[in-house]
């Protein structure tokens, strides 16, 4: 087990032989975790929102640290996170245990130790609460999910002030939020506001007690558990009632695997109503009350979109989001970056735009439709589009949307319905459109 201790001050908590630091201090170069300094002010977290969001913080650091390739099974890690707590005692650790269990498909043992020191090992608050005055928190990542909620959330009320949350490491992605946001601010004026997290685990930096080992994990489960538990901080410093808005489809949000194979690192649990109940378990126990409300964990991406309070911004702005697994992989082939079009993210997100009545093929480097090296077993890139075209066949039987996990009691037929009702808008786009190979390929998987 690789065990990672999480410390505020670099003088406290020494590390037990073997452990791994996670020096959380924004701004310092002795930290082990880098963020953004402008994310943290003077304003003190509630203790509790302070203490779940170090679970996040941990967690999504263990998880990029720690190869999977190392372990007997090329999969499963075990994991240790010792993490300071204002109640160490009152720490719900087999909640906590559970909920990135299920998330991660990992072993997670965790432990709370008293804070030591003084004021200063407190993280502080996010930003400063006079800066904020917002109604409700929303997850933010770019893509068009998270537009699409924002819009909604937006013109449900037209007094409602929203604050988003954003993520990154680099990359595309935040550009695309930058954008979006830009865009927003400028329909919707100061209603709208942006809080952006950077938070990687810190490069090597010669101020740093303990380095951490140099190997990167390519998945990251963990990263939904990040991005929740600092909108639910954040949220906690506006106000105990505060909501945090997840906008995500029902039917990634159930994400079943597509075929047998891909039951493991390809079904990603991030926003499954499971994992969602564990965490709000989590929350609560911890002390942390505010709501976590995903408006479309009923509907599919493109009942989404059909159904927006303002179509006309949403399809303007729709181009700008990037929904996509891997949104530099064009580079390499000398095509504009953004959503590649073959990824499983991109056939959904092409799926939705259709039934919308709004797709546009120039808008991808590769058109999954009609290229036919998607569809060549040599290839990387083909894997998602056979898949999809396997997976979204007619007649699945009902048993295999509990592949990816349990659904909340009293919901299954409705899970089980926007299930199929996801299938059936992907399947229709591809029938409709396919050629060649690919049309050949779903008659012979009917």
């Amino acid at each position: 087990m690789t065990v990672f201790r999480v410390r505020l001050l670099p003088s406290a908590d020494a590390p037990a032989p073997g452990e791994v630091l996670l020096d959380f201090a924004p701004g310092s170069a002795a930290a082990t975790v880098q963020t953004n300094a402008s994310f943290f002010s003077n304003t003190a977290l509630p203790p509790a929102a302070a203490d779940l969001l170090l679970l996040g913080v941990a967690a999504y650091c263990a998880d990029r640290i720690t190869e999977r390739r190392e372990t007997a099974d090329a999969w499963t890690r075990d994991i240790g996170l010792r993490l300071p707590a204002h109640a160490p005692d009152a720490w719900p650790r087999e909640k906590a245990e559970r909920a990135l269990g299920f998330l991660t498909g990992d072993r997670w043992d965790i432990r709370a130790d008293p804070r030591s020191g003084t004021r200063t090992d407190t993280p502080r608050g996010l930003v400063e609460r006079e800066s904020l005055q917002a109604d409700a928190v929303c997850l933010f990542s770019g893509g068009l999910d998270s537009l699409c909620g924002v819009v909604d959330l937006l013109e449900e009320d037209p007094e409602r002030r929203m604050l988003l949350l954003s993520h990154y490491e680099g990359g595309q992605t935040p550009s695309a939020q930058a954008r979006l946001f830009r865009r927003l601010r400028t329909h919707y004026g100061p209603r709208v506001r942006r809080q952006p997290l950077f938070l990687r685990p810190a490069p090597h930096h010669p101020a740093q007690e303990q380095p951490l080992p140099p190997g990167r994990e390519a998945t990251s489960r963990s990263r939904s558990l990040l991005f929740l538990t600092s909108a639910l901080a954040l949220a906690s410093s506006l106000g105990p009632t505060v909501p945090v808005y997840l906008p995500e489809n029902g039917y990634i949000g159930v994400n079943v695997p597509l075929t047998p194979a891909r039951s493991g690192s390809f079904s990603t649990r991030t926003t499954h109503p499971h994992f969602l109940t564990l965490l709000e378990q989590t929350a609560r126990a911890v002390g942390v009350e505010n709501p976590l409300v995903n408006p479309y964990r009923l509907a599919t991406k493109g009942e989404m979109l059909a159904s927006s309070r303002n179509a006309e911004l949403l399809r303007e702005l729709a181009p700008l989001s990037v929904s996509c697994s891997h949104p530099e992989v064009a580079r390499y082939a000398r095509r504009p970056q953004g959503n590649c079009g073959y990824c499983f993210p991109c056939l959904i997100r092409r799926a939705a735009m259709a039934r919308a009545g709004w797709d546009d093929p120039d808008d991808y480097p590769w058109d999954a439709l009609s290229d036919r090296t998607l569809l060549d077993t040599e290839s990387d890139r083909s894997a998602d589009l056979r898949a999809v075209a396997i997976g979204t066949r007619p007649g699945r039987p009902d048993r295999d949307v509990l592949r990816n996990g349990p659904l909340p009691s009293g919901e299954r037929l409705a899970f089980l319905d926007v299930w199929r009702r996801g299938s059936a808008e992907v399947r229709s786009w591809l029938t409709i459109g396919a050629t060649g190979a690919l049309a050949e390929q779903l008659e012979r998987a009917a």
